[in-house]
């Protein structure tokens, strides 16, 4: 997956020679970088290709008794390994913060490998992590199904001489191929896998053992996406897609891939019912199942409008005779700035629940110590 467009540097402007000097100004003073032309991009950044390093950077320092940066920026570590694990490796284009560095640490990844934006990284960073946080007993990667970020981390198995395991997670109901994926692609669900085999492998739990575990809460949980505004790649300087004022892209991917179709702005219980009614009818729970949801920001969207499609999905799930035990909420899994949200449910049992309610610390997700 590679962002398309011209580099914009803090020389470059389509209005030529005035326009650029006051653009390096800005980036000279920290200031706010702005594409003049037609589809204007306005960031908090100070050039397009530092913008995952300097993130980075501060995440690391934010985050210092949590994580470490390995060298080169190539992968975010936890920063006390415990002897023995299994260790968790994880990782993808970077926009979708706090995915996944943000779910590094004690009850979740040991590593994740972050690409440029939208762009998977490469194998050499996923040899690196492994050899930074594999402690004798294996390492489990955990996969979104697109065809860059499975072939490289395919390579780094074949690189490395460590006993390594892979479960791909493909949990978007939206499309069954797209842009950057051979079938489904894999969305908001990575989080929930990431929570429960991280539980598990915390208890002590053996690679095949995680592997097995990680398939199945994969099976077991769906999603689907809108989304009511675009992203702007930093890189590109303009949306990624447009849409009208008065229009959404009903399963939409995380990258701004296509969904299912492109309507008029509905309700959020309109919404809901198209969303949640397609996830429920995949995953066919029995009568009075247990689930998960997790109501998904993609970056754009207030809190107090997640929390109104969490009610709205909830309406549906209960007229399904879904019986949700666990929630989450907020902006976990984004696409930059994009305003839109996904909905994720996961069908849970008592194995699942007790790993899912434990205890996790990590930048983006902490409960239980």
């Amino acid at each position: 997956m590679s962002a398309v467009g011209p580099p914009r540097g803090a020389n470059y402007s389509p209005l030529g020679g005035s326009a650029a000097a006051e653009l390096a100004n800005e980036a000279a003073s920290g200031g706010i970088m702005q594409d003049r032309g037609r589809n204007a991009m306005k960031k908090l950044i100070n050039a397009p290709d530092q913008v995952l390093t300097e993130s980075l950077d501060g995440f690391a320092a934010a985050h210092a008794d949590i994580v470490l940066l390995g060298a080169e920026h190539k992968f975010v570590r936890r920063r006390e390994l415990r002897p023995g694990k299994v260790a968790l490796i994880s990782g993808g284009g970077s926009g979708h913060e706090p995915l996944h560095a943000g779910f590094v640490g004690r009850g979740m990844l040991d590593a994740a490998c972050p690409g440029q934006v939208f762009t998977s990284p490469t194998p050499d960073q996923m040899v690196a992590a492994v050899e930074a946080v594999e402690t004798g007993n294996g390492c489990l990667f955990i996969v979104k199904n697109y065809e860059g970020d499975v072939m490289n981390f395919e390579m780094a198995n074949e690189l490395t001489d460590k006993k390594v395991a892979t479960v791909v997670t493909d949990d978007d109901v939206a499309v069954e191929t797209s842009t950057w994926s051979t079938g489904r692609r894999g969305v908001a669900g990575t989080l929930i896998v990431e929570k429960i085999v991280g539980a598990a492998a915390e208890q002590g739990a053996s690679l095949s053992e995680l592997k097995a575990l990680g398939d199945k809460v994969n099976r077991h949980t769906r999603s689907m996406g809108v989304a009511l505004t675009s992203c702007t790649v930093p890189a590109a300087g303009k949306p990624t897609f447009v849409l009208g004022e008065d229009e959404m892209e009903i399963g939409v991917g995380i990258h701004g891939e296509p969904g299912r179709r492109r309507v008029k702005l509905a309700s959020a219980d309109a919404i809901a019912d198209e969303m949640v009614g397609a996830i429920v009818k995949d995953l066919a729970p029995g009568p009075g199942a247990e689930a998960l949801l997790l109501v998904n920001g993609f970056g754009g969207t207030p809190a107090m409008e997640l929390y109104l499609m969490v009610h709205s999905a909830l309406r549906v799930l209960r007229g399904k005779g879904v019986r949700v035990s666990r929630f989450l909420t907020g902006s976990y899994v984004t696409s930059l700035e994009m305003a839109g949200c996904s909905i994720t449910v996961s069908l849970q049992d008592d194995a699942l629940r007790s790993l899912w309610d434990a205890p996790v610390h990590t930048a983006a997700l902490r409960w239980g110590v």
